[in-house]
């Protein structure tokens, strides 16, 4: 199948040529058609997939059928969770529109709202926004959604997660009752089926991949390590396997600034990203990250939302996720459209449960590597995919040092060796669903 098959105007396959795709990937398949017809959406993506330019190319489509944007007002509308998954749709949104004579903007919080404003007079033809600064704007009156024709919510299951479900609410409100709505989720979760029933109507319901499974493309493995000996066995894994472009995960935010201190003292260039950072420095650090400048770029789950670099080849998890679907999002920046990439998991004893659980999940055991100088003085116990009766790993044993009593035990609940996290409703743990085969994986 070509994306000549799948009836888009000579501009757009003209635009879709010049980012070097060819062929439609399996999502792009389904949902460019069912969009192309009118109706409302559900579609069930993983990251990765190609799910962007699914929604984006028969929107487009649609769009230059119609009569362009009039002042302050939206034709579509794209929601999406974070400022990075923003930005980063937005940027798609003009590569594929680039010959055709459609405005789009991006508005989201942590910048300055007056140039938002200054470009939201001239009417958006496509608004990809997050729900937060949307509202602002409409309260100053800088936008209006009379002429709104479709809406677009991404990665709707992360905007539950975070706690969103309340201005999604307020949003809706505000737009007109007749329009296309379209929802692009991970899963097809029980919540994400009840927000489905207050904004769907007889949608055309997609889905390419079972949740929770890994591309065949991303060769995972394990390295069990002391909590002490993680940073200096992540240096020595990027000095001595030459990597240039790492993208490390930390479960809170101290933690990422403080690992991405020791990686630069010792000569390895890198950045954290982060809730706290302002979005200048998060923006500044990722272009400077997809450019080469710097070589590891550390990042907690949230601030790492829509990170999306075409050819990433390593991924670390310096901390396991407490949830175990995170580590299916996290994977996923590797692997992408058909190219090999690596996952790496630094495992501590403490944290067998939490392994136990992504293997269960994902259906497989994940391979385990040893490197001499780093062997753990606690092992990490044996895995099994009928590992739901195994006891808890013992506890770590003491040293013969006679000050050993008074020594603070590892704080169990933090992977960073920090007591602060990210702030963000805690989330409810999924029950994991069957493995299934996941395509190879064009990107868009």
């Amino acid at each position: 199948m070509s994306f000549a098959s799948l009836a888009l105007s000579p501009p757009i396959l003209q635009a879709v040529n010049e980012q070097g795709y060819n062929e439609p990937s399996p999502i792009q398949a389904k949902a460019i058609p069912a969009i192309l017809t009118g109706n409302d959406v559900m579609a069930a993506a993983q990251t990765g997939t190609g799910k962007t330019a699914g929604f984006t190319l028969p929107i487009l489509e649609l769009l230059s059928r119609g009569k362009r944007a009039r002042s302050k007002q939206v034709r579509t509308l794209v929601l999406t969770p974070t400022r990075e998954l923003a930005a980063q749709v937005a940027e798609n949104v003009e590569k594929y529109a680039t010959h055709l004579p459609l405005r789009s903007n991006v508005v989201f919080g942590g910048v300055s709202i007056n140039p938002q404003i200054q470009k939201l007079s001239r009417g958006s033809d496509v608004l990809v926004a997050t729900p937060g600064r949307l509202l602002d704007l409409h309260q100053q009156g800088c936008i209006r959604f009379d002429d709104l024709e479709i809406l677009v919510l991404d990665e709707a299951d992360r905007m539950l997660d975070m706690g969103f479900i309340h201005d999604i609410k307020r949003i809706l409100k505000l737009l007109p009752a007749k329009r296309q709505n379209l929802l692009f989720s991970a899963t097809f979760s029980n919540e994400i089926r009840a927000l489905a029933k207050g904004l769907v109507n007889n949608p055309v319901e997609v889905s390419v991949a079972s949740p929770n499974t890994t591309a065949k493309t991303i060769e995972q493995w394990v390295y069990p390590a002391e909590r002490s000996k993680r940073a200096a066995l992540l240096v020595h894994l990027v000095k001595d396997n030459d990597w240039q472009q790492v993208l490390v995960f930390t479960k809170t935010k101290h933690g990422a600034n403080r690992l991405a201190k020791q990686l630069d003292d010792k000569g390895i260039t890198s950045a954290a990203i982060h809730g706290n950072k302002s979005q200048g420095a998060r923006t500044r650090a990722l272009e400077n990250f997809k450019t080469g400048q710097i070589k590891v770029l550390v990042a907690t789950d949230i601030a790492a939302r829509g990170i999306d670099i075409s050819s990433l080849p390593q991924v670390v998890n310096f901390d396991l996720p407490e949830v175990a679907e995170d580590y299916v999002h996290r994977i996923g920046r590797t692997g992408r459209a058909g190219i090999d990439g690596h996952a790496i998991s630094l495992v501590t004893n403490e944290d067998f449960k939490l392994l136990a659980a992504i293997e269960r999940l994902t259906a497989q055991v994940i391979q385990r590597k040893m490197i001499e100088g780093f062997t753990p003085i606690n092992p990490l116990p044996e895995s099994s995919l009928d590992s739901r009766g195994q006891k808890a790993p013992n506890k770590p044993k003491k040293t013969a040092s006679r000050n050993s009593r008074s020594k603070p035990r590892p704080n169990k609940n933090n992977g960073s060796d920090d007591s602060k996290s990210d702030s963000r409703p805690k989330r409810r743990r999924v029950n994991p669903n069957p493995k299934s085969r996941t395509a190879r994986k064009p990107q868009g």
